[in-house]
């Protein structure tokens, strides 16, 4: 186990890049990315930094040389003779040869595509242009070097003793948590927090306490590097992106309705199992359910990833009854802003009327609060999210109206199109 203090005392660029491989990403992007360059290729699409905590000013924070090197080292990334021997030949959800020869033959060359940077009133405009296969995979990559090397300037400026002892009470932190977590009857739950972890070196970290502490009920990691690395399942679907584009590229409000519906009939053909998980909320879940087709209630659960996760459920499982399907059959995946106090009140809400299961992420692999001063190491909300599709600009509504996204015009249309009325702002933490 790496000693995480010494190591970041003593932080060398070429030895510890923050973005060490391209499997270090989130295993529902590499599945995506399949479905895409199956069915979509050549859409054009731009992907661009949407820094949500504006009190983060991370242009004052963040060297641009830095994170220009940090980002030109990703781009020199490929895809390792071990790394596609793991890809092409391991078992994922219990199917063999996951990914297709065609796809692993462009994924082994494929280049992470050239990056934009600008300043902006004390933030990045980071932004990325081309097909949809190649600039989708910089969504991780460009989070995780954002978010970590905010983390090295503030540890910067502190002496080694200090970084020992806040990783010290990190730790501990983290091992009350699990020990809480230990106490949850029927408990399943998974690392989902690679996008906004403080670290590499701390997630890896976070993982083998997990694997340590909880046993069966950890169930895996999204996270592709450390999942091989550490011998654990790789867990993910599929994420809003789908839905954006494919909506972006209707030419009506017809096909625009039908979009949400086309992503799944897609991804249908590829998968079956627990790879069948709905995400119902780019559009809002209520309006999604209501005019669902049939074939979707014999899908095998739902990840809820906004709004009240509660209400969400209550939704999902009526939704069920009314189609005739038993919902104790089903799983339910929570994923949005999750920690553990929240985790118990769920499980304890939803046993043994779903399959319940908790996709954990920055307060899993990024909860620095209170452990400095001025909570310079908090948790904040950074995404990078597609912003248009073959020149059209694409639209998330979210079931919380504080993770929209979209010019307001379209937005308006999007609400109408899919009979999305008045929406409960909630606070977003992460």
């Amino acid at each position: 186990m790496a000693d995480i203090a010494t190591r970041v005392h003593n932080h060398k660029w070429k030895i510890d890049p923050i973005v060490r491989s391209l499997l270090d990403t989130d295993f529902y992007k590499l599945l995506m990315c399949q479905s895409i360059f199956r069915n979509r290729p050549d859409t054009d699409v731009t992907f661009s930094l949407i820094n949500r905590t504006k009190t983060v000013r991370l242009a004052d924070i963040i060297d641009e040389g830095e994170l220009r090197q940090q980002l030109d080292h990703a781009r020199s990334l490929r895809l390792t003779r071990g790394e596609s021997t793991y890809l092409r030949g391991n078992t994922f959800y219990g199917k063999r040869q996951m990914f297709r020869p065609d796809f692993m033959e462009w994924f082994e060359g494929m280049q992470l595509p050239p990056y934009e940077l600008e300043k902006k009133d004390g933030q990045y405009e980071l932004t990325f242009h081309g097909k949809w296969p190649e600039v989708m995979l910089w969504e991780i990559p460009a989070l995780a070097i954002l978010v970590e090397l905010r983390s090295r300037a503030v540890l910067e400026r502190m002496g080694r003793f200090e970084i020992q002892v806040l990783y010290a009470r990190a730790m501990t932190k983290l091992w009350e948590k699990i020990e809480r977590l230990k106490q949850i009857p029927d408990l399943k739950i998974a690392d989902f927090g690679t996008r906004r972890r403080h670290s590499f070196l701390w997630q890896d970290w976070c993982v083998q306490a997990m694997i340590e502490g909880l046993g069966d009920a950890f169930t895996g990691t999204s996270n592709c590097l450390i999942a091989m690395r550490r011998e654990v399942e790789a867990i993910g679907t599929n994420a809003h992106e789908l839905p954006m584009i494919y909506a972006a590229l209707a030419n009506d409000d017809a096909e625009l309705a039908q979009a949400p519906y086309q992503v799944l009939a897609d991804w249908h053909e590829e998968h079956e199992g627990n790879l069948r998980v709905i995400l119902p909320d780019t559009f809002g879940t209520e309006g999604f359910l209501k005019r669902a087709p049939d074939w979707l209630t014999t899908w095998t659960g739902i990840r809820i990833d906004s709004g009240d996760p509660a209400a969400a459920a209550e939704l999902a499982i009526q939704w069920w009854k009314d189609r005739g399907e038993d919902p104790r059959e089903k799983l339910v995946i929570f994923s949005d802003g999750l920690d553990v106090a929240k985790i118990e009140e769920l499980q304890t809400q939803f046993r043994g009327r779903v399959k319940v299961s908790f996709g954990w992420g920055t307060m899993l692999t990024n909860d620095f609060r209170g452990l400095v001063p001025d909570g310079a190491l908090d948790p904040f909300s950074l995404v990078c999210k597609a912003v248009s599709a073959n020149g059209r600009p694409t639209v998330k509504l979210s079931d919380n109206p504080g993770k929209s996204l979209g010019p307001a015009a379209e937005v308006e249309r999007y609400k109408r199109v899919f009979g999305v009325g008045e929406q409960q702002y909630q606070e977003v933490i992460v």
